[in-house]
């Protein structure tokens, strides 16, 4: 009864303070708010990963439409084939689909199957080819939007996802039978070393937010601690004030509850229209799980009112007055300095991680939030110590010296969220950094010969021919390398055990086989035999084939493509044998090389193209321009970019993850550094007065400021350099990597040097309000 009455009490003033306790707990209720907040949204992404994941899996076709030959045509059936392109570096994805029977199934989200002409767009999509910015796309999808996706067939409200109607699709033509929609397999799990990489971005990112809360629960001590001294003189005991303190740093807390949850519930609902590296979520996705929920309302006030009571044990709170354990009692460092060792200790001894074994995440989240809430324990008594021998200077550092020398305890925890922050980030970069390579593949391309890949196995001969030609007379192409190619046999019955001695036919122009072969001369009606590099099997296999001066059959496929007729075609005897050479996507083509002087390729039955082109890139949208024309040669034609490296998806994924939540985390970092920096001005109100009062110049106040803000930061960021180094060099031990790079931390710390400056700008008006003459004014 005793703790309840005087936590009550300590609630009453913090409701009833009048002008300066309303400003205290508005102070502390957004800065518990902000916090909250953000946990609110870290309990929340478990839910919109399930949620995004699940709508995915449905829009996905069933487990028994993957192999067409078991899928028998039905009134319900589908033909569909993947037409994703991109668009100005935007991922455009969607199909061509045809029903064969009256009643189709009908894909997640769409309401009515599309004819066609017709498409079923997303929001987003049909809002671009709306505009003046989806023009080039408009040519790419020519059809009639008729309806919207629904967000049961989107993963995200940004998405650019389309369903489109076509006429002319076909098994032939590619066309894939679909039965129906749902896949029930799940996702593939991560693997062990991406499992350890999501453990630390999720201590990285919360840990800042909980020391956060923990300095907003303190705001205005100052002040409280001169009123207590007041209790203390009508007979309060110190057991009592230190319960008031924390009766005001819990309502404090529970206003700040009710903030965050409604900053929470009021950004879900704008959450839809934020995207940030093409990812957003729909409002309803942002839902926290329970028990998460549960211990954040739970925890929250706890915590606040055991930090409080933890605090006053360092005041002593005498009826004339308060003695503070600061200038004369120095701070001890002999407690302070195991925890980030022993953290550091808990990771060795976890052993290291490899690729078979399951990893258990909690030694490696315990050792990592002691090391980082270590350096948070280390910086008071880093920032004591480096200021206590600080001396002379210009006028504005002596008195930004003089007051952490005073007080350096409000300061330091305003840049403990900082420090822990920009330990860990420069921590998860070194161990990026030192797994990326794990993570990236060299294709074996080569860019600089092509830029882009294309291929369509929907053409016939004469169309692979005027294929080639459109892409050469494409805005922006300098090149392609574009071949017609079809499999060939050796003429000749078989048993049914036996092989028919297989390879492939190209044809193409003199500049293109010089791409691919190094045949030296070559003329109109050349034709050559391609051996691989090093392969005699594979040679002599290919041989078998091209016998000089034989026939060999165009067309190996006319036993299973009805109509079919075989085509037979005498390879010259004077043809040359040369060897394979790469082409510009790495690969070697091998088989029969002929020129179009030698075999007409409109003649090829089941023919297929495939063309490499060069652009020029100082070309606006001319990427678009090749798109374009593979759209109107076949909608389902294929466009890869060619690139000389590959990042592996899932762990371009978890980046991705960083990079969100590395954005949040520097904007609460920078709120919470400028809601102290207004608390400590306010604080020092009456004080700034009577010092341009006495004649100090607002400008020297101001650069004032600004070195109380940098002197902390400068020493949290040379504590977080050294902990993060530290941090990371042992995590990349435990992968049984490297360290590949020292200097990762320099952006970090250029990073905390722009929000010095900007905190100090953002203060600069509350700090000439501070230095009014009404400041004098007390009561």
């Amino acid at each position: 009864m005793t703790w309840l009455r005087d936590l009550g009490i300590g609630m009453r003033f913090a409701a009833a303070g009048g002008r300066e306790g309303w400003a205290r707990t508005a102070l502390t209720a957004v800065g518990v708010g902000l916090g909250v907040a953000m946990l609110l949204v870290a309990s929340s992404v478990p839910h919109l990963l399930d949620q995004r994941s699940e709508r995915d899996r449905a829009r996905k076709e069933a487990s028994v439409s993957r192999n067409k030959e078991d899928v028998p045509k039905s009134d319900s059936t589908v033909l569909r084939v993947d037409a994703a392109t991109e668009y100005r570096g935007l991922a455009v994805e969607g199909f061509l689909m045809r029903a064969e029977g009256a009643r189709p199934v009908l894909p997640p989200g769409v309401a009515a199957f599309p004819e066609s002409g017709e498409m079923a767009a997303s929001p987003a999509l049909r809002d671009l080819l709306a505009s003046s910015e989806g023009a080039l796309l408009r040519e790419r999808l020519p059809y009639r939007v008729t309806s919207t996706i629904a967000d049961a067939g989107l993963r995200s409200p940004g998405e650019l996802y389309f369903y489109a109607g076509s006429d002319s699709l076909t098994p032939a033509t590619g066309g894939h039978r679909l039965a129906g929609y749902g896949d029930e397999r799940g996702g593939e799990p991560l693997q062990p070393v991406l499992v350890v990489l999501v453990i630390l971005i999720c201590v990285v990112l919360l840990a800042p937010v909980a020391i956060f809360i923990a300095t907003a629960v303190r705001f205005g001590g100052d002040r409280r601690d001169r009123r207590l001294a007041a209790l203390r003189l009508v007979g309060a005991d110190i057991r009592t004030t230190r319960r008031i303190a924390a009766g005001e740093a819990l309502f404090g807390s529970v206003l700040g509850l009710l903030t965050g949850a409604v900053l929470f519930l009021v950004g879900r609902r704008f959450v839809g229209r934020v995207e940030v590296w093409g990812h957003s979520a729909f409002p309803s996705d942002l839902t926290p799980s329970v028990w998460p929920a549960t211990l954040i309302g739970v925890g929250v006030p706890s915590a606040a009112v055991l930090v409080t009571l933890v605090a006053m044990r360092a005041v002593v709170v005498e009826p004339l007055g308060v003695v503070r354990g600061g200038g004369s009692h120095r701070r001890r460092l002999w407690w302070r300095l195991p925890m980030p060792v022993v953290g550091l200790a808990v990771l060795v001894l976890t052993g290291r991680v490899d690729e078979f074994t399951p990893v258990d995440p909690y030694p490696i989240a315990v050792g990592a939030v002691l090391v980082l809430v270590g350096l948070a324990l280390l910086l008071p008594w880093l920032v004591g110590a480096c200021v206590d021998r600080l001396h002379g200077g210009p006028l504005p550092w002596q008195l930004a010296v003089r007051r952490l020398q005073l007080n350096s305890g409000a300061a330091s925890r305003a840049v403990s969220g900082i420090t822990v922050a920009v330990a860990g980030a420069v921590a998860l970069q070194m161990l990026f950094a030192a797994v990326g390579d794990e993570f990236e593949q060299m294709t074996g391309q080569d860019p600089s010969r092509a830029q882009f890949h294309t291929f369509s196995e929907t053409v016939s001969g004469d169309a692979a021919t005027r294929t080639i030609e459109a892409f050469r007379s494409t805005r922006g192409v300098e090149a392609v390398i574009g071949t017609v190619e079809t499999y060939v046999t050796r003429p000749g019955k078989y048993g049914k055990d036996e092989v028919a001695p297989t390879t492939t036919l190209s044809v193409g122009d003199c500049a293109t086989l010089k791409e691919l072969a190094e045949i030296g001369s070559c003329e109109e009606g050349d034709s050559f035999v391609v051996h691989p590099r090093g392969d005699k099997e594979a040679s002599d296999w290919i041989d078998e084939t091209a016998r000089k001066g034989e026939e060999i059959e165009l067309n190996p496929t006319r036993d299973w493509l009805p109509g079919a007729k075989s085509v037979r075609w005498i390879l010259p005897a004077d043809t040359r044998t040369v060897t394979a050479a790469p082409d510009p996507l790495g690969e070697e083509r091998r088989g029969i090389m002929t020129t179009v002087g030698a075999i007409d390729p409109r003649t090829l039955p089941s023919a297929r193209t495939t063309a490499q082109i060069k652009v020029d890139e100082g070309v606006e949208d001319v990427s678009e321009y090749v798109r374009n024309t593979a759209a109107r040669i076949d909608p389902g034609m294929r466009v890869a970019t060619l690139a000389s490296t590959e990042r592996e998806r899932q762990y371009a994924s978890v980046q991705t993850g960083l990079r969100l939540g590395a954005v949040a985390m520097l904007i609460l970092i920078a709120a919470s550094m400028l809601i102290s920096q207004l608390e400590q001005l306010r604080e020092r109100k009456r004080l700034l007065s009577v010092l341009v009062a006495f004649g100090t110049r607002r400008v020297t106040l101001g650069w004032s400021v600004l070195w109380q803000t940098a002197v902390p930061v400068a020493v949290g960021l040379l504590a977080a350099t050294a902990g993060g180094l530290g941090l990371g060099a042992v995590l990349t031990w435990m992968m049984g990597k490297t360290v590949t790079q020292w200097w990762l931390f320099l952006p970090m710390a250029g990073a905390g040097a722009v929000l010095v400056v900007a905190v100090t700008l953002l203060s600069l008006p509350l700090l000439w309000r501070a230095m009014r003459p009404d400041g004098l004014r007390t009561e």
